[in-house]
């Protein structure tokens, strides 16, 4: 336990990518495989890519509360891992695993009793609601899986182990692909059974990858341990836990509000109209999922040398991460610009689809830089144990200055005006990082040098 961890002597450029590579591998598949659930859920019907897109919602916010929670013990584990104070390494884990399985319950029983409620306030189409309704019930009462993979994955992170992270993050989503056509198509003699086919292979596919990620643990992570003999909730862990994971899960939240609040201005417009932004939520997660792992990736690395004063370390990951950022981000710029419509047609959009969406792509395309900084500043800035600022940011890109923005321009009865929201909400979340991350280095760095 004695020897360094590689995150406090490995060359900065280096650590970076064998931190952040096999994370952002394992989100480019789960992008992927979010987006060949859409595409073989398109097949099914128009209606059925609909109700995905409304159910998508409550998704994020399932995602939110598992991510935010794994993300919060991530950040204490590596801050104690760099101090070297191992039993409180163990305190945060137990605790971290206990605050999971009980945050899991409260989607399960919004699973069963809540989810034709949620689907019947965005449509009254019947179809699209019994869709809907069956499609989000399968993924919340079985969402424990995701909340238990998402845990091992940021303890596996937090230790420097992400192509172990990765593995059990790829064997979920590789599980996923595969079931998709099965269970949905009726193959290999398995019945037809459409868009619950797609609920069920989504769920085993986050079953499979935390049943994986405690394997891994308990072979691989020896420096963290799950202690429940004369186990008490220690306050102080849930207070630290939370200090960084609350904001994160309400900063993911606010994706949920967003994608709710985009479906139900563009339902006036047209069920086309929700479709697409669903597609679009999943191309550019294409983008952002990876970014979030770039993200992921450096936290530990700015938290572990933060909690072993070494500031120049700390101010060289933040460098490196920005620019490795604005280069991801100009590409997917010039990807969503070049090709829209064949990003579209991997959908089987429509001719309504491909003239909705062929200007939106090129004109939201063009904010991704901006979104693409805004992202990893916000996990700098919380590997320092701030996590209020990721929150704000996130609220303004897409609470706080986008939702009015789409209402003001959404008047003037055209929907290629909407788009522009973005452009002004992602230039002003930036700006607000930038300046926050340089206030934070000045107060919590600087003086370390």
């Amino acid at each position: 336990m004695e020897k360094e961890n590689k995150m406090g002597i490995m060359p900065i450029k280096k650590l970076v990518i064998t931190m952040s590579l096999p994370i952002m591998i394992s989100m480019l598949v789960q992008s992927l495989y979010n987006i060949v659930d859409s595409i073989f859920v398109a097949r099914i019907s128009e209606n059925a890519l609909t109700a995905t897109s409304i159910a998508y919602s409550a998704q994020i916010l399932q995602i939110a509360v598992a991510v935010g929670t794994g993300v919060g013990v991530n950040a204490l584990v590596s801050r104690m891992l760099g101090a070297k104070r191992f039993e409180k390494v163990n305190q945060a884990a137990t605790t971290g695993l206990i605050l999971t399985i009980f945050s899991s319950l409260i989607f399960v029983l919004w699973g069963i009793f809540g989810t034709e409620i949620f689907i019947k306030q965005f449509t009254t189409d019947l179809d699209i609601i019994s869709k809907g309704t069956t499609y989000l019930k399968i993924c919340q009462i079985f969402s424990t899986g995701i909340f238990l993979g998402t845990l091992t994955q940021r303890l596996l992170q937090a230790t420097g182990r992400t192509f172990s992270s990765m593995m059990a993050q790829l064997f979920g989503a590789v599980v996923n692909i595969i079931l998709d056509p099965i269970m949905i198509f009726g193959m290999f003699g398995f019945p037809e059974m459409g868009i619950a086919g797609a609920a069920i292979a989504t769920v085993i596919g986050q079953w499979s990858a935390a049943i994986i990620g405690f394997i891994l643990n308990y072979y691989q992570n020896k420096e963290i341990h799950f202690v429940f003999k004369n186990y008490k909730f220690d306050k102080e862990s849930i207070i630290n836990i939370y200090k960084v994971g609350a904001p994160t899960i309400l900063t993911q939240a606010f994706g949920s509000i967003m994608v709710a609040a985009m479906n139900a201005i563009l339902i006036m417009f047209s069920a086309t109209a929700v479709a697409f932004f669903g597609v679009y939520f999943k191309l550019q997660s294409f983008l952002f999922m990876p970014m979030n792992g770039l993200g992921q990736g450096t936290l530990p690395i700015i938290g572990y040398n933060y909690g072993a004063k070494n500031a120049k370390r700390v101010q060289e990951t933040c460098k490196t991460v920005c620019i490795i950022a604005a280069s991801i981000g100009l590409v997917g710029t010039c990807i969503f610009i070049i090709c829209p419509q064949l990003l579209l047609s991997l959908f089987s959009a429509s001719e309504t689809m491909i003239k909705i969406g062929n200007p939106a792509l090129r004109i939201i395309s063009i904010s991704f830089i901006f979104a693409s900084l805004t992202l990893v500043i916000g996990y700098m800035i919380s590997g320092l144990g701030n996590g209020v600022v990721n929150m704000v940011a996130t609220a303004i890109r897409q609470l706080i200055v986008l939702l009015p923005c789409v209402l003001i321009l959404g008047q003037l009865n055209n929907i290629n005006y909407v788009w522009f929201a973005f452009w002004v909400s992602e230039l002003l979340a930036f700006l607000y990082a930038w300046f926050s991350l340089k206030k934070e280095l000045s107060k919590k760095i600087l003086p370390l040098l």
